[in-house]
């Protein structure tokens, strides 16, 4: 991509795409497609990969591959969590021994594999706050993919991003890898997660390569295996599929879950799961085992008291709720409601926190009464009426700084009207 071309894309990188691909003939020297690809590309990656708008040669893929790639903050958060495990295991960050080896066999756009490689985020998201090892560690990452528009692309960002560290293989990733020697410190795979009438998928079985059937080969060629499942997954289910898993990783970020991790090597005992929130600039963690959750005991709430708890998204998909009410010393609200409550403000609560102004009746005249703006968000946790729904049902629009949670506390539906804490 020459100096032209990218002067070019910057200078039209705010005009409507679906014109200029139809403006070919005022320019002749461009091929409209591509510039169209990398002015979208540009635009995506405004939100999902700040850091790379610095790097001028970067080469964006089209829409679908952008689309399935990591952003920078999970990639990196990711990458973050493999070099210190991988640290601390072999030692091989002393610069003393050779570099680590690690392989990502569902290259795409190369994310993932640049993040493995050292690739670091210089702006990166407010909710970027990942578990780097202390010291930099050398890996050789070879990155494959079966397309080789996507490998010409992987091999130019590479070379931008100055990784003369990554190694670029096209084909199927299955097939390359029984033809290698040695093995690796660490294979990464995020398998494709769509079936054949572009449906999404979540079991294992499911999604393209099935790393079950390939988990021997797998296994045969590499330390630990890391794999990135749907969000939808059945956690203790993938665990007991893939088995060996000694470590389940839920990942949100600023409140919305975005990845479950599969650690797989030589685990033999009951897999610890750990759920990572990023968001401001910190990571929250909370490490628990299913064993650990099983024998704990939850206190529950008779009544909703002056706060109202709700836990972040990775803690909701992870499921330690007796924990928390037994670690953060709250009462639950229900035994299938996921909200807590006390009369102490807990600000250090992993998940937001609802100061409770009263309990409301969900009708139009009641819910005016108190907001006579009109304007409120609308949240349901354990309520037979799903938000959407109940917000119509009241006449409120989106908006505004108080919230309507409506519950079940034991077995009465509640309506309260609060803001955050």
């Amino acid at each position: 991509m020459n100096k032209e071309f990218i002067d070019f894309v910057k200078a039209h990188e705010s005009e409507d795409t679906a014109r200029l691909l139809l403006s070919g003939r005022r320019y002749p020297s461009f091929d409209m497609a591509a510039v169209v690809q990398q002015i979208e590309g540009r635009r995506t990656a405004r939100e999902k990969w700040p850091s790379l708008l610095s790097c001028e040669g970067f080469l964006y893929p089209p829409r679908l591959n952008r689309e399935q790639a990591s952003s920078e903050v999970t990639a990196v958060h990711k990458a973050g969590l493999c070099l210190q495990r991988l640290d601390g295991q072999g030692g091989k960050g002393d610069g003393l021994s050779m570099p680590m080896r690690i392989a990502d066999l569902t290259g795409g756009m190369g994310i993932d594999t640049f993040a493995l490689a050292g690739w670091k985020a210089e702006a990166p998201l407010s909710g970027d706050a990942p578990l780097r090892a202390e010291a930099p560690i050398e890996a050789e990452v070879d990155y494959v993919e079966q397309s080789e528009e996507l490998c010409r692309i992987a091999r130019s960002n590479a070379e931008a991003l100055g990784l003369r560290n990554v190694h670029v293989h096209c084909g199927d990733s299955m097939e390359w890898l029984r033809r290698q020697d040695g093995r690796y410190d660490l294979i990464f795979i995020d398998p494709a997660r769509r079936d054949e009438r572009g449906r999404k998928v979540a079991a294992f079985e499911e999604c393209t390569p099935d790393i079950l059937a390939h988990r021997e080969l797998l296994m045969s060629k590499s330390e630990e295996l890391l794999v990135k499942a749907s969000p939808m997954i059945d956690i203790t289910l993938g665990a007991a599929q893939m088995g060996g898993v000694s470590d389940i990783y839920v990942v949100a970020v600023q409140g919305e879950c975005k990845e479950v991790l599969f650690r797989a090597g030589k685990g033999d005992g009951e897999p610890l799961i750990h759920c990572h929130h990023l968001h401001h600039g910190r990571t929250d963690e909370f490490v628990f085992t299913r064993k650990e959750e099983d024998e704990a005991e939850a206190s529950y709430a008779s009544e909703v008291k002056e706060y109202l708890y709700e836990p972040h998204a990775a803690l909701m998909k992870a499921g330690p709720f007796k924990m928390l009410s037994q670690k953060e010393e709250v009462d639950k609200l229900a035994r299938n409601t996921h909200l807590y409550t006390s009369d102490r403000f807990i600000a250090d609560f992993p998940g937001r926190i609802f100061k409770v102004l009263t309990e409301i009746r969900p009708t139009r005249k009641e819910v005016l009464k108190w907001l006579p703006e009109g304007r409120a968000h609308v949240v349901t946790r354990n309520y037979p009426v799903a938000a959407a729904e109940l917000q119509r049902q009241m006449g409120l629009r989106e908006g505004g700084e108080h919230y309507v949670l409506a519950t079940s506390v034991g077995r009465r539906r509640s309506v309260y009207l609060c803001h955050l804490a």
